[in-house]
């Protein structure tokens, strides 16, 4: 077994319940940590025996561009999809931050955590 982590993933998206937030949007980082069998792969050298980490990343990009009102309900769409597209993850660990949220204090970010199995 193995993990494949992808951290610091910046995108800027519009989500929120407030209106402006769907209309302004914000900044958000998307940490993502999957487990894979990485034996094969470290013995071929070969990509297709592999999770390639720029599919993942253009799954979390897709996801978070898709307008959601929670956090955790973009955390899911990202962890469904992976699932779905990519069998060979048997688990995985989203982590979903919005940057300077409007919550009202000097908050730097607010994360949402979530850790799925596949199946």
């Amino acid at each position: 077994m193995g993990k494949i982590k992808l951290s610091n993933i910046r995108v800027y998206a519009k989500h929120g319940c407030l209106k402006e937030e769907s209309i302004i949007g914000s900044d958000y980082r998307v940490d993502l940590t999957v487990d894979t069998d990485l034996t094969t792969p470290s013995m071929t050298d070969t990509l297709s025996d592999t999770v390639d980490y720029v599919h993942l990343n253009s799954i979390v990009k897709e996801e978070m561009d898709i307008k959601s009102k929670l956090l955790e309900h973009v955390a899911r769409r990202i962890l469904n999809r992976i699932f779905a597209e990519i069998p060979q993850v048997t688990y995985a660990e989203i982590s979903v931050s919005k940057i300077n949220p409007p919550i009202g204090g000097d908050v730097e970010s607010v994360s949402v955590l979530l850790e799925a199995q596949n199946g």
